[in-house]
């Protein structure tokens, strides 16, 4: 089972900063994952041509089923309000996560996660997308998406999800994010943006890293913010061993985290 997780940049070349449709099905297809969980995701955004980001993904990826779930209604940075329960911004530009699979899904679930009460440091992309100067920025809500998967090797859940650059915050909303897994079924996975580095991810979560190389910026990556984790409980036998790759791809200040599971019946 070949595992990847992309923060995209919605759809953004560090190159020349532009929003190219081809590209982002290009770097998809290059990456040429089973399941795939995207982060930072456009759409009807203007900035993004209007695009359905997360579609355009799964088409690529030949995709039998995918999932776009907002975290806020209206452009991160400019003007936007969190999803209430009778608002769900449909017709209006939406920012977010996506999750695609060449697996059926038997069931979805979204969780979403409080944004941090204080605002944190993000550091802004740079010339050549190598990191620009800190800024304190307000949290944004974040959210994780549930699929159970319909595999060859029987059901196996895989949470895709960003969490918050505010330090210590992000671990919070990880144990959130590891206890809503584990109402699931196991096996489990968990793929996203974590905005943590290795260790703390790993500790934090309890979970197994499936790969460990850097992400972070994607011009010559120096530190992991992407991860693939494994929960130890629920895979009887299987070896937890993967082989893990970063690739160059068009897109984002990040590389996709792709990693190959061998998965035995």
């Amino acid at each position: 089972m070949r595992l990847a997780t992309f923060n995209v940049l919605h759809g953004r070349s560090i190159d020349d900063g532009l929003v190219d449709q081809r590209r982002l099905a290009e770097a998809v297809t290059a990456i040429d994952a089973d399941v795939l969980a995207l982060q930072e995701v456009d759409r009807l955004q203007p900035r993004s041509g209007s695009l359905d980001l997360t579609a355009v993904a799964a088409e690529a990826g030949r995709a039998v089923a995918h999932r776009f779930v907002a975290a806020v209604v209206g452009t991160p940075g400019e003007t936007y309000r969190p999803l209430a329960f009778d608002d769900d911004g449909a017709d209006q530009p939406n920012y977010g996560i996506g999750l695609i699979s060449r697996y059926p899904v038997r069931a979805w679930q979204t969780v979403r996660l409080s944004p941090s009460p204080v605002p944190g440091p993000i550091y802004a992309v740079g010339a050549g997308g190598g990191r620009g100067r800190p800024m304190l920025l307000r949290d944004e809500p974040r959210v994780l998406v549930t699929a159970v998967l319909d595999t060859p090797w029987g059901d196996v859940t895989v949470g895709a999800t960003h969490l918050s650059f505010v330090p210590g915050w992000n671990l919070w909303q990880l144990r959130q994010v590891v206890r809503a897994l584990r109402t699931l079924p196991a096996p489990r996975l968990l793929l996203g943006d974590l905005n943590l580095p290795a260790a703390p991810a790993a500790l934090g979560s309890g979970w197994r890293p499936l790969g460990r190389l850097p992400t972070f910026p994607s011009s010559a990556p120096r530190v992991q913010l992407d991860h693939v984790l494994a929960d130890p409980r629920g895979w009887g036998d299987r070896p937890l061993t993967a082989d893990a790759a970063t690739p160059c791809v068009p897109v984002s200040d990040h590389r996709p985290l792709v990693v190959d599971l061998p998965l035995a019946k």
